[in-house]
């Protein structure tokens, strides 16, 4: 009983190694295909086109009818964008709809595959725990897929024959063997006895001012890390960029997977600590990438990368532990998958460097973006200081109105 939740779990993991096994290959279609940097980055971000609408309907349809049926059917359908993805070697029209289709099936998988970890976890199901194990289960398995399938990627792409269609066969394979054993995980959706109170762990103060302004950082580090530095440190030696793509991305989020328990410990103690962290590599790390370019100096950008990574790995599980918090059985599903929504807003990242490099340089536009990661942090700072005093002003007349003061 106590490991029901690994094949969901494991379900996670194919579903990032999805949403990731495109992006080293950046360098490929360009050199391959002769696709301009602002196409291929434009690829990459119309992923969350169909990431959104996933999310925002994969969420509530999950509350309503069962975390199981969807991330099974997601699965399915993350296999059949891969396909898609395969015929886009020789049709680049399939590139755009195999992108979508993924952001679509893993949108729904983040959403109601979170919940379904958790509650696996945390048997009986829809029981209340504080100790973060279900989120952080969730998001290592996603964030191992999600490093992982960049690396191998890579070297397929590198050395492997047919490269931009060989590259997606380890994917096919993972959704053929994870898929089986999750059918024979239970079911993990409680029925609310009374009246479902839709939109109440939204409306939550916790919510809009500690988890929604520091969502969009959590993907908003990785594509910085596996597809901007690659550029701008490899200039002098191109051939070198798919590899070294791979190789960033196993460390970034890679990196992220294996700091997220540390970062659960520390949650235990107050989820704050987490945000701090989180946020504060997140700035030291765009700071660094911009030094990067500048010097064009690929070791640079690996200490980059691994700042980028520690951030990805603390704001993923502040922000999934805080929703686990903040949301009731019946509004979890839904509350996460708000939460993937703003997160994935930073995905948008590279695209936006990249239409923006007639302007202003990358290096420029990453200290920027440094720079907004330390205003995000002080803003949450002071609204966590804010709800303090609010709360303790609320105690004190409690106590007031009972005449204990």
């Amino acid at each position: 009983m106590r490991k029901i939740w690994v094949p969901a779990a494991l379900l996670m993991a194919a579903a990032g190694w999805g949403a990731n096994q495109f992006s080293p290959l950046l360098g490929a279609y360009q050199r391959e295909l002769g696709l301009s940097a602002s196409v291929t980055t434009g690829l990459l971000a119309v992923y969350v086109v169909g990431l959104v609408p996933g999310l925002l309907f994969g969420g509530p349809l999950a509350d309503r009818r069962g975390r199981k049926p969807v991330v099974c059917w997601a699965i399915v359908l993350n296999a059949v964008a891969t396909a898609a993805l395969m015929l886009g070697a020789h049709q680049v029209p399939w590139l755009a709809v195999g992108r979508v289709l993924v952001g679509l099936s893993t949108g729904a998988v983040l959403a109601a595959g979170a919940a379904w970890v958790r509650e696996l976890s945390h048997p009986p199901f829809g029981a209340a725990s504080e100790d973060g194990a279900g989120a952080r289960r969730a998001g290592a398995l996603l964030a191992a897929g999600f490093s992982i399938s960049a690396f191998v990627s890579a070297l397929i792409a590198t050395l492997g024959p047919v490269p931009l269609v060989s590259a997606y066969l380890p994917h096919l394979l993972l959704c053929a063997v994870t898929l089986p054993p999750a059918l024979c995980c239970p079911e993990t959706r409680v029925r609310p006895e009374g009246p479902a109170q839709r939109g109440r762990a939204i409306r939550d103060p916790r919510f809009r001012r500690a988890v929604a302004p520091v969502a969009p950082w959590v993907f908003a580090t990785p594509p910085v890390a596996f597809a901007v530095l690659p550029g701008l440190v490899t200039a002098h030696a191109p051939g070198f960029q798919v590899i070294y793509a791979g190789v960033v991305t196993l460390f970034a989020p890679g990196l992220g997977a294996l700091v997220q328990p540390l970062a659960r410990r520390l949650a235990r103690r107050g989820a704050r600590v987490t945000a701090v962290i989180g946020m504060t590599s997140c700035a030291a790390g765009m700071a660094l990438a911009a030094v990067a370019g500048w010097l064009v100096s690929p070791w640079v950008g690996l200490l980059a990368a691994f700042l980028l990574g520690v951030s990805y790995g603390f704001t993923s599980t502040y922000c999934l532990t805080m929703v686990g918090r903040i949301a009731g059985p019946a509004e979890l599903a839904g509350l996460t998958a708000v939460m993937w929504v703003l997160a994935y807003l930073g995905f948008f990242t590279p695209f936006v460097i990249s239409l923006l490099s007639g302007v202003v340089s990358a290096p420029t536009v990453l200290l920027v973006l440094a720079g907004l990661a330390l205003l995000t942090l002080l803003a949450r700072e002071q609204s966590h200081g804010d709800g303090q005093e609010r709360r303790r002003a609320e105690r004190v007349q409690r106590l007031r109105d009972s005449g204990v003061l």
